[in-house]
């Protein structure tokens, strides 16, 4: 399955040494870096909400869990 990391996302994914991380897609470097998944889920929001973009929610695991659209929905509900 592909891992959709481009421009117009942004993940909150584990990092390796403990804590979590906010990432731009294809971006290496984090853009905050937290202790608990909660406070990095809430500074993704505020960032991917600014920029209009899509907001991944990874697992501890490494999978995304939980997606939150703020802007450019590829696949926007209908209605």
């Amino acid at each position: 399955m592909a891992d959709k990391r481009g421009p117009d996302t942004h993940h909150v994914v584990p990092n390796p040494n403990g804590g979590w991380d906010v990432k731009r897609g294809g971006g290496e470097r984090a853009s905050g870096h937290f202790d608990t998944k909660q406070d990095a889920t809430n500074y993704g929001r505020q960032v991917s909400r600014n920029q209009e973009t899509e907001l991944r929610i990874h697992n501890k695991d490494g999978r995304i869990g939980q997606s939150d659209s703020h802007g450019r929905d590829p696949n926007p509900p209908k209605g």
